[in-house]
Order: structure tokens, then C-alpha cells, then sequence
């Protein structure tokens, strides 16, 4: 088979023929049919994950992917040959970026079929981040006032459309050139943050969701109300100064299961979507990673082993 694969870190990504791998017992071979690219997979090719997602080399990158059932292992039920599946990889194995993966069968979840089987793939990452915030790190209720930063980005993007859902009203920044797509996922107002500032715009925030990070973290605890909540997926804010502000604040990780995809897939049945920048052929890997790398991307860039 066809993968997407570096030797060190840093290099650049090339096309390397493998043999398809085998289903051990309770695990599933996956045809790929989308693999979604993360920002957590440009930082692991650059080495900045060494402490938490060490590979080992030559490594096919990729954890969240989207294809149908080849052949199942030993002790496998509830699936067969054929089922349209998305499911996440562990970062440090990775995988994703192949013709074909091998998967834990208790990680599958089968996939939404409202929107195309390869594009799927790029509900998994974001939309378990985006379930996290909403409904685990917070439980979002109708009436609320929530404002999500970097609202056109995937994670954004993805949890303005749950809170929308869920009954609340939701407060958005994003840039100008975003701002009817922002609206579009049902915002009820979209800031400008190359010219506006949001602190001057809005109060009496139930939550924020900040998924930009930097000086957007201290701005941001001056629109919440006291009780309010701050929840930051970049890094883990400041939980000294947002107690002297009167409200909480918690950090983020994704953390898969299938249960909380399981979620995901169902709200996407439900009208929930996620944009696709590009589907790129893995020969385009090096591409690929450099454009994530540099922030150039609009939505999720998908790999299509097949083209």
C-alpha cells in the first residue's frame, strides 16, 4: 500500500510503499478513504511533542480517519466487512496517512451519513475538542451567553454550532473576511477582531471559549460574568488570575473515546458541519504540512488516499 511517512523530524514528508497491515485480535483494517490533517500533527513532525507523543521512525503520521471495514480480527463483533466508519488513532502510532489502518475496535464509531465518507474525517479531532468544552468541561444550557474566539476556525467553528443548539446565545470573533460563514453557524454577533475589541462590545458572558490563546486569555476574563467560566484549548490559562477575576478556568485536551464520537456523529446527522479546506492526495503531503504549518488553511485539509 501507499503511505505518507518521515524518517526524522522536521523532514519532509514522502511517499513510501508498505505492506498492508494485519487485523490482530480485536482490532479492524481499515480502506481509508479520508484522513483529516491537525495542527497536533505539524507540532509532532516538528518535534515539539517529544515528551508526550514520541514516535519511532520511519513513522506514518495521521490519527483521525474516515473509510469502510477490509477485515476484522479475532474476537471482533458488532461490525463486518463493508461498514463506513471514523475513528481516532493513538498520536504517538499514528497511521492515518495510509491506503489502509489498522484500528482498535472499540474506537470505531460508524460514520454520519450526512455528509461525504471522506470528508468525515474531519469531524474527529474537532468535533470531540469542541464536545469536550461544551458538554464535559462545561454543560452549555439554553439561555446562556457564550462567546467563542477564533469562531471560524474547525474547533470554533464546531462549538459555536453546539452552544447554537443548546439554546444559547452566542457571541463570536473572527475575521471580517469570516464573518458571514460565522453567522452562517448561527452567531448572533460576529466581531471583527483585526478592528474591534471585543471587550468593549460585550459583557455578562455565562462562558468563553478561547481557542486563539495569548492576551485574548486576560481580555477575555473582563466579559465574563462572576461564576462565569474561561475555557482555553492553546494552553491552560492562568488559574490564579482568573480567580481574582471571580470566575473558573480550565484547559482542554482531547482526549478520544468512541462514546464522545459517537456524540460528534450524531449532532453532524443533526445539521452540524465542518469545513473542508482541500482534499489533497497524499503525494501533496509535504504541501500539506506546510500550508497547516503556516495557518493558511480555511477548514480541514483531508487526505484522500485514493484521489
Amino acid at each position: 500500500m501507499k503511505s505518507l511517512e518521515y524518517s526524522a523530524y522536521g523532514q519532509a514528508p514522502e511517499i513510501a510503499e508498505r505492506d498492508v497491515p494485519h487485523a490482530a485480535t480485536s482490532e479492524v483494517l481499515v480502506k481509508v478513504s479520508g484522513a483529516a490533517l491537525n495542527p497536533l500533527d505539524v507540532k509532532i513532525h516538528a518535534g515539539y511533542m517529544t515528551d508526550f507523543f514520541p514516535v519511532e521512525f520511519p513513522h506514518v503520521p495521521g490519527t483521525d480517519i474516515s473509510g469502510t471495514i477490509e477485515a476484522l480480527g479475532d474476537g471482533v463483533s458488532g461490525w463486518k466487512v463493508g461498514d463506513a466508519i471514523i475513528a481516532r488513532l493513538d498520536p504517538s502510532k499514528g497511521g492515518a496517512f495510509a491506503e489502509y489502518a489498522v484500528v482498535s475496535a472499540d474506537q470505531l464509531v460508524r460514520a454520519p451519513t450526512s455528509m461525504p465518507l471522506a470528508e468525515s474525517a474531519g469531524l474527529v479531532t474537532v468535533g470531540g475538542t469542541a464536545w469536550q468544552v461544551m458538554f464535559e468541561a462545561h454543560s452549555v444550557a439554553p439561555g446562556q451567553r457564550v462567546l467563542v474566539h477564533g469562531a471560524a476556525g474547525p474547533v470554533g467553528a464546531f462549538a459555536t454550532q453546539l452552544a447554537v443548539q443548546a439554546g444559547a446565545s452566542v457571541f463570536a470573533t473572527a475575521s471580517a473576511e469570516d464573518a458571514d460563514y460565522v453567522r452562517g453557524l448561527g452567531a448572533t454577533k460576529v466581531i471583527d477582531y483585526r478592528n474591534e475589541r471585543f471587550e468593549d462590545e460585550l459583557s455578562d458572558m455565562d462562558l468563553v471559549i478561547d481557542t486563539v490563546g495569548g492576551e485574548v486569555e486576560e481580555r477575555s476574563l473582563k466579559v465574563l460574568k462572576q461564576g462565569g467560566a474561561l475555557i482555553a484549548t492553546p494552553m491552560p490559562p492562568d488559574a490564579d488570575r482568573a480567580r481574582e477575576a471571580g470566575v473558573e478556568a480550565k484547559f482542554v485536551f482531547h482526549m478520544s473515546d468512541a462514546t464522545k464520537l459517537g456524540h460528534v456523529a450524531e449532532r453532524a446527522d443533526h445539521g452540524v458541519t465542518v469545513r473542508t479546506d482541500s482534499l489533497v492526495a497524499l503525494d501533496d503531503g509535504a504541501n500539506a504540512f506546510a500550508r497547516q504549518g503556516r495557518g493558511e488553511v480555511k477548514g480541514k485539509i483531508i487526505f484522500v488516499p485514493r484521489g
